[in-house]
């Protein structure tokens, strides 16, 4: 455990890093205008997985052997790569990248619902149920009351964003059973196993050889590659090993702040006044479960 106080380089990290997941947002924007969603996924992870593979190797590292953990590295693979990006992708064909940003960062409140499902020392109080109320107000202030129970293409799509947040909650019930893996061979597995799963769909549904793509996709797809997909992994085991994951947690505050600014800046989007309380509520209910977190662990 990290035991020396966060420094300006640690804070200066975290903010790189939700700067380089903001950016996923636009560059997801972009490379859906002309690119198939199911290609737009296999093709990042093909290409992230061609990167850390030859660094998990300089690093004398190599990817876990056969047994029983790779049960557990299929499901977050599939529950941490594979579906919540084709969910999103799909999704932002026609959702604005700063509403994705603020849909996304529901994560770590469904995260605390599961964890008391499913595990036995992160359990509910009334901190964080307070939380949850507060960002699920925040969802319905964003949607709107009137079309939460539509079907509306748009609507469908948000939804699609929503489950894709739902499944980074789910992955990070399951990643609990992979610290025992060295965390650059366990995240270059979970790339490769992500590529064996998308690939074929891309190939087999979207036929991406018939695809058109523009110039400003195919580099949106090579920029998700490097930055969110390859760098961002890079940069949460350095993070992670200077402070931990509850230092790292605080970039929950940071990405929707910087989806909405870089969405602003690179694409012009104008949010409602809605939005803007959608986002106040969800980071609310953030901060109000954070302090139920460390008001369990002091009691521990």
């Amino acid at each position: 455990m990290p035991t020396k106080a966060p420094e300006t380089r640690d804070y200066l990290l975290l903010s790189i890093l939700s700067i380089i997941f903001g950016g996923s947002f636009i560059l997801t924007n972009l490379s859906v205008q002309s690119v198939s969603p199911l290609t737009v996924v296999a093709s990042r992870l093909c290409l992230a997985a061609a990167m850390l593979y030859p660094i998990m190797r300089y690093y004398k590292q190599r990817l876990p052997a056969p047994g029983r953990i790779w049960i557990f590295i299929t499901a977050s693979a599939f529950f941490g790569n594979a579906l919540p990006f084709g969910l999103i992708s799909w999704g932002q064909v026609s959702v604005d990248a700063g509403l994705t940003a603020i849909l996304m960062a529901i994560m770590p409140l469904i995260t605390v619902l599961l964890a008391h499902m499913f595990t036995s020392d992160e359990k509910m109080n009334r901190y964080k149920l307070i939380g949850v109320f507060f960002g699920l107000a925040g969802v319905v202030v964003l949607m709107g009351w009137d079309k939460l129970g539509s079907l509306g293409d748009e609507t469908v799509r948000q939804y699609a964003i929503a489950a894709g947040a739902i499944c980074y909650s789910v992955n990070a019930i399951v990643t609990k059973f992979l610290t025992d893996i060295p965390k650059l061979s366990m995240m270059t597995a979970l790339l490769v196993v992500g590529s064996v799963m998308m690939l074929p769909l891309s190939l087999l549904f979207e036929h991406p050889w018939t695809l058109t793509p523009t110039v400003s996709s195919v580099a949106s797809i090579v920029g998700l590659a490097i930055g969110p997909t390859a760098i961002a992994t890079l940069m949460i085991l350095v993070i992670t090993q200077r402070q931990g994951a509850s230092f790292l947690s605080q970039i929950n505050f940071m990405v929707p702040l910087a989806g909405i600014v870089m969405a602003r800046f690179f694409l012009g989007e104008l949010l409602p006044t809605s939005a803007w309380l959608a986002l106040f509520l969800i980071l609310l209910g953030i901060a109000v479960s954070r302090v139920g977190a460390g008001i369990m662990q002091k009691s521990v």
